[in-house]
């Protein structure tokens, strides 16, 4: 691990536990969830708001940014940082989700995958160096290796292969970037589908590599909640107790709150920035659908327990209201609602662990959405 790079684990409730994570843009207490800003930007945001929420830390996609506005452009600018005017840590997903949901506009081979542009249609070649060296160029506090996230349903002998060829993937990055004294981090993930054999071997190998944290990837792609978490719980414990451990593109609140009981520090995914665009909000005691017209004269704040802006200074009327108008303020406020009440979940689950209650926090959540369901 390289010397910016430090993990210090503080507290453990069970398996769940805090700690907190150097970057060379600061401390970034865990567990944490980090707002999604895919291409330089978190939807309808400004890094204020950002700043206001509590955000620890912030994810960009190598994909996306690779293509516009381009990695040589942001490393001209500054990196990504300087560009978007964002002071805290970044993680950078490799895009290895996105090449790959692209199906029939890619083809893999052990060298990396060729792909076609969804902006043009133009062909490009991610290598494992190249993606570290975009990287690089964009400036991530932790950038992730490439790596093959592989289609729910796919047979034992296809992820096996693919598994193989993601180990190999992050070996190549580490021996790409080993002889750098640099300030970035980097992250190695864990696959093998729902075949726990092959996640025990993909962890085993993948954990051999020195790096500066590690990740389960693979999930959340179609399976059923109670697969989702039995390969959550089985895998987390496979990863070392030393390092950061980043479950990718999870999820829903109590998905998050399961993920920490596994043992795990980091999460992010769409759902509170996408839903917030669609009018579903979330709230201590479940979700919110402010579109419905039992809203309409509803002077309540949406949360009376959360301190976000919206809930401090506006009324459920007021948001449902923006929102059937179409106003894009709707979008603003819902979203600076959602990514506060996510990671405010996460603040309360360190303070849970660092007092031994975690046990009490997460039934209760699990209360709410047996409530919510029935």
């Amino acid at each position: 691990m390289n010397s910016i790079g430090r993990f210090r684990l503080e507290h453990t409730d069970g398996q769940a536990r805090c700690g907190c994570l150097q970057t060379l843009h600061g401390e970034v207490p865990t567990p944490v969830f980090m707002p999604v800003g895919t291409q330089g930007s978190v939807k309808s945001l400004c890094p204020m708001d950002l700043d206001n929420m509590g955000a620890g830390m912030i994810l960009g996609n190598t994909y996306h940014l690779y293509l516009r506005p381009g990695d040589e452009l942001l490393a001209q600018m500054g990196g990504l940082h300087r560009f978007m005017n964002w002071k805290g840590p970044i993680l950078t997903d490799s895009g290895g989700f996105q090449v790959f949901s692209l199906s029939d506009l890619r083809k893999i081979t052990p060298e990396g995958v060729e792909f076609k542009s969804h902006l043009d249609g133009s062909r490009h070649f991610f290598t494992p160096e190249k993606v570290i060296r975009i990287q690089k160029n964009i400036g991530s506090d932790i950038m992730m290796v490439l790596d093959e996230c592989v289609p729910y349903g796919a047979d034992l002998e296809y992820t096996r292969n693919s598994m193989h060829r993601t180990v190999q993937w992050a070996w190549k990055s580490r021996d790409f970037y080993s002889g750098e004294t640099g300030k970035q981090l980097m992250f190695a993930i864990v696959q093998g589908g729902f075949f726990m054999d092959l996640r025990r071997e993909s962890a085993a190998r993948t954990c051999e590599i020195p790096m500066d944290g590690y990740a389960i990837g693979g999930v959340s792609v179609g399976e059923t909640k109670q697969e989702m978490l039995d390969t959550v719980y089985f895998t987390a414990p496979l990863l070392p107790r030393d390092r950061p451990r980043y479950l990718m593109g999870v999820g829903k609140p109590l998905d998050i709150l399961e993920g920490i009981n596994a043992g795990l520090d980091m999460f992010d995914c769409v759902l509170p920035t996408r839903n917030a665009r669609n009018g579903t909000l979330f709230t201590s005691s479940g979700k919110v659908n402010i579109k419905q017209a039992r809203y309409r004269n509803d002077e309540t704040a949406l949360d009376p327990g959360c301190d976000c802006y919206t809930c401090m200074n506006f009324s459920r009327a007021y948001l449902r209201h923006l929102y059937m108008a179409g106003e894009l303020l709707s979008f603003r406020l819902n979203t600076i609602h959602n990514l506060r009440f996510f990671i405010n979940l996460a603040r309360k689950a360190r303070s849970a662990i660092q007092e031994k209650r975690f046990a009490q926090l997460i039934s209760r959540y699990r209360n709410v959405e047996k409530e919510q369901e029935g």
